[in-house]
């Protein structure tokens, strides 16, 4: 079976075992130097949505790297300084000067294979879990066995004080799919990839230096906005009437 075949069989599996179907009226286009990857942007996540979509029309994506890549994690970009950083420059710390109120939507929306999501600073910064203003990252994983899993939970209940727990839903999704379940509930999932999963995993299993940037670099050559937000047509209000203004005659008295 070829890696597109496969790439397409994953994207429709992952739908499938989705337990609330998510909706996406918008989408972007990533052109890597690897090939292109399509991102369908949840509409339950608007407040990330249209910062995305934002940010995309204002072309900051354009030439950035893949900055920082973890073969079966994650890779990650959106750092505005990589656009023209020097060969072993280290990485990670451009962004804008604002951060996005989290929008976790579990248990519908978890970090299994494809998922996009935002970076943030760490817990001990950023209480709130506040995401970057640019930098994202797109999920790709590992599958997990049943004790995997118990150690995942484990983990999360001591990390989220029991706030998150993993749905039979979620686990048999990343059993059968992957993904990273120990970051569910702290970092917001915002989209997924719907084209191109066989260029993630092509950009995951790149060659890195100590600083998890890879040797060559993977750039992102232009990002674009292929479906955008519907605009609501506002309607128009409905023109008044004429009212006829009384005749004043001699003698007779205006109502002030």
């Amino acid at each position: 079976m070829n890696r597109q075949l496969l790439s397409i069989l994953l994207i429709a599996l992952l739908g499938s075992l989705t337990t609330k179907a998510q909706t996406s009226t918008t989408e972007v286009l990533l052109e890597t130097i690897e090939g292109n990857i399509r991102i369908a942007l949840y509409d339950e996540t608007p407040l990330h949505r249209d910062n995305f979509i934002k940010l995309t029309k204002m072309h900051v994506y354009d030439s950035l790297l893949f900055h920082r890549v973890i073969e079966d994690f994650m890779i990650q970009s959106g750092d505005i300084n990589s656009k023209n950083a020097r060969p072993g420059q280290r990485l990670g710390t451009g962004d804008f000067d604002y951060t996005q109120e989290p929008e976790f939507r579990l248990p519908q929306i978890f970090h299994r294979r494809g998922s996009v999501a935002m970076a943030r600073e760490p817990d001990i910064v950023n209480p709130e879990m506040r995401s970057s203003a640019c930098q994202f990252y797109i999920v790709w994983g590992q599958r997990l066995g049943s004790q995997q899993i118990e150690k995942v939970q484990e983990r999360l209940d001591t990390m989220t004080h029991g706030r998150v727990k993993l749905t039979p839903e979620m686990i048999k999704a990343y059993e059968i799919v992957g993904g990273t379940p120990h970051l569910d509930g702290q970092y917001t999932v915002f989209g997924e990839v719907t084209e191109g999963l066989d260029v993630v995993e092509r950009i995951q299993k790149a060659q890195t230096d100590k600083f998890d940037r890879p040797i060559k670099d993977i750039r992102i050559l232009r990002a674009t906005v292929t479906k955008d937000i519907p605009q609501v047509a506002v309607p128009k209000p409905a023109a008044k009437p004429a009212v006829a203004k009384p005749a004043v005659g001699k003698g007779k008295k205006r109502m002030r």
